[in-house]
Formats: C-alpha cells, sequence, structure tokens
C-alpha cells in the first residue's frame, strides 16, 4: 500500500467534507473485493459499552487482572464474576442498525465480509453470514483445561466442565492469549486480496489486529468516532459513530 497521501486530500476528507461518503461510495461500488473490520465503536449503538472509551467497562475494572488466564487460574471467583456480569448485560441487548447494513450489502454483494473484534455475535444476529470473530466469541463456553464445549448456562451457574471437572470460560481471547488460527488467517487472506478494506469503530490500538489494515495493496478507509494513531494511513478518514455514519453511507450508495 502507498503510505504518501496528499495532506490536504487527508485533511479535506478527515474534517468533515460531505464528499467523504460520496468517495467512500464510489470506492465501494468500484471494489471487486470489499472487507470490513469492526471494532467496539459498531456496538456501542446497541449499548455495549467501549472498554476504552471514558465510560467503558474498564474505567472501572482493570482489564489487566480480569480477563487474563491467570486471573482466571488464580482469581476465578472475580473473572467468572466479570464474564457472567458481560453475558447477562448482552442478554437485553440486540444488533444495531449498523449491524444491518453491513449484513444488507453482504447480501447485496457489496462486501464480502466482515473480520471483528467484538465478541458479541451481533454481525451474525443480524444476518451476516462471512464473520470472522478474531478475538473470539462469548457466546460459547468452553472449559480451559479440556476444551470440552459447554453451555452458558452453565458458566452463569458456575459449574464446573462435565468431562473433567475443569474451570468454564467464554470462549474468547483473555490478554496474552494468541488469537484464533482460522479467524486470523481467513481474515488476512481476505484483507491481502482486497480492493478496499473499511475500519469501523475501532481505534486500532491493539495488536496484532491493528496492523491489518497496512496489509492490502488495495485502498483504505476509517469510519471512527475519534481520532486515531494510524489515520494518517488511510485514503478516506471520516470521523463520526457507526451508527449515524452508516445510514448516510447507505442512502449514498443508493
Amino acid at each position: 500500500m502507498d503510505h504518501g497521501r496528499d495532506l490536504n486530500r487527508w485533511s479535506r476528507v478527515c474534517f468533515g467534507d460531505g464528499g467523504a461518503l460520496g468517495e467512500l461510495s464510489l470506492l465501494m461500488k468500484k471494489s471487486q473485493s470489499t472487507v470490513i473490520l469492526t471494532g467496539a465503536g459498531m456496538s456501542t449503538e446497541s449499548d455495549i459499552p467501549d472498554f476504552r472509551s471514558k465510560d467503558g467497562w474498564w474505567r472501572n475494572i482493570d482489564p489487566t487482572t480480569v480477563a487474563t488466564v491467570d486471573a482466571l487460574k488464580e482469581n476465578y471467583s472475580l473473572f467468572h464474576e466479570f464474564y457472567q456480569m458481560r453475558i447477562e448485560n448482552l442478554e437485553s441487548r440486540v444488533p444495531s442498525g449498523g449491524h444491518y447494513i453491513l449484513a444488507k450489502w453482504e447480501e447485496q454483494g457489496l462486501i464480502d465480509c466482515v473480520a471483528t473484534q467484538n465478541v458479541d455475535g451481533f454481525h451474525q444476529a443480524a444476518g451476516s453470514k462471512e464473520v470472522y470473530e478474531l478475538h473470539g466469541s462469548i457466546r460459547t463456553i468452553r472449559c480451559h483445561d479440556c476444551q470440552s464445549p459447554a453451555s452458558i448456562d452453565e458458566f452463569v451457574a458456575g459449574d464446573r466442565c462435565s468431562q473433567c471437572g475443569g474451570k468454564l470460560r467464554p470462549n474468547l481471547v483473555l490478554f496474552g492469549e494468541l488469537l484464533p488460527r482460522d479467524a486470523w488467517e481467513r481474515a488476512l487472506a481476505a484483507i491481502r486480496q482486497a480492493d478496499l478494506v473499511v475500519v469501523i469503530g475501532s481505534s486500532l490500538q491493539v495488536s496484532p489486529v491493528n496492523t491489518l489494515p497496512s496489509l492490502t495493496s488495495g485502498k483504505v478507509a476509517i469510519i471512527n468516532a475519534e481520532e486515531t494513531e494510524q489515520d494518517e494511513m488511510f485514503d478516506i478518514v471520516i470521523h463520526g459513530k457507526a451508527g449515524e455514519v452508516l445510514p448516510k453511507l447507505d442512502e449514498v450508495l443508493g
């Protein structure tokens, strides 16, 4: 990818020129292969806290002491309480309008797939078929020791693994763990051959997912509520909430 950008053009797009949506819609219509990469900002419209926002979960709970293998092993009661809270929080939540727009775009052939840092399963619930969950899913449970699957009800109830007596956990990536290989390889392959990669609602702070936009030879765009440290590498930068920008972009796409 060519990292040399025309500063005047970038500034115009970045700071709110209405032409940015038009430019992005043209790229999407021309693209033969478009990949969407979503982060926490995609799900805040569903009232799911963004851990890195000022009002996110991590404001009161240090993730390095809870969402870790060490916590699972040494302080399981706190680990369990935290993820039970997150699971129960999901019960009354539904996909946002933006999730349904992405599912519609996939059905229309405008996008090929969604790679997501989110673990809430809202993309699939909204109808997206090709979804790569880079950080796993909170909607499935497994034993940490023998990897046997278990039910959410068993985890919430505080049960142990029925096969080996081990500790149950959500099937998501804890801090310090490797990403699921299949999801990562599929996302990587799709991005490497894409004509266009659109990042939505991610601050691109978490490695290695934050490297993905730089691995395409195609165009790159980002839609995020706040500036990111990587904004200058993008062809199109739109600062706005996913729930506000996506309906406008969908309207421009016609």
